[in-house]
């Protein structure tokens, strides 16, 4: 079996038995992981375990979550096909990819210029044309293009900053995982008649959300 053969075939199996078996029941969702190839946007040395059920390391201290997180935070988003979306956290740019088939546009900031420039080229290599990639603090959000129909958050933060909710669209919803540096609890906001309304999901570790309004970068 080739390669690229051997990666669809763990592509399905990670969609088939960490996504609709653990409860991610969105069809578009689903057929966005079968779509993205996740080995592209995972560091050399670890393409062969790109499909294991477990989060990865990217360089700079920061990681590709374990692929049922970056299901079930997408599929909280609740996205039609029409909107926009802001992603706090860029990372390698493969949630940044996955929401790329589900929205109309993406925009997406990553504090660290080197992982912006790698997420930059692994989006172009998948061709990927409707993701915006900006450098900055993802703590303030991206106002220029507010409002955003869906906002997440792929790193832990002890609160969610104010400025997000107000770059949220009536209707919109926002996920993110929201605690102590250790632990935190998945969230999803949801933005309706002017008034915030909170579910909680499930407890998760995520790396911290460094910025002016999430961790103080000597803190962690």
């Amino acid at each position: 079996m080739k390669e690229e053969e051997r990666f669809l075939q763990a592509r399905r199996e990670m969609v088939e038995q960490q996504m609709r078996m653990r409860g991610v029941d969105d069809e578009r969702v689903l057929r966005a992981f079968l779509q993205v190839p996740r080995h592209e946007f995972v560091p050399e040395e670890y393409r062969l375990e790109a499909y294991a059920d477990c989060p990865l390391p990217i360089g700079s201290g920061q990681t590709i979550s374990q692929p049922y997180i970056v299901a079930l935070m997408t599929a909280q988003l609740g996205l039609k096909g029409d909107e926009k979306v802001l992603e706090i956290g860029t990372g390698s740019g493969y949630q940044a990819a996955i929401l790329s088939k589900l929205a109309k546009e993406v925009h997406s900031i990553e504090r660290l210029e080197t992982l912006a420039k790698q997420a930059k080229q692994n989006l172009e290599r998948f061709g990927s044309k409707n993701v915006h990639i900006h450098v900055g603090d993802g703590t303030l959000g991206w106002p220029a293009n507010a409002p955003y129909d869906g906002i997440i958050i792929t790193a832990g933060t002890p609160v969610v900053p104010a400025e997000l909710f107000e770059q949220l669209a009536e209707g919109g919803r926002l996920v993110a995982p929201v605690g102590s540096r250790w632990r935190q609890i998945l969230e999803l906001w949801i933005k309706q008649g002017g008034e915030i309304e909170k579910e909680e999901v499930l407890p998760v570790v995520f790396v911290p959300l460094i910025g002016k309004k999430g961790w103080p970068e000597g803190e962690v």
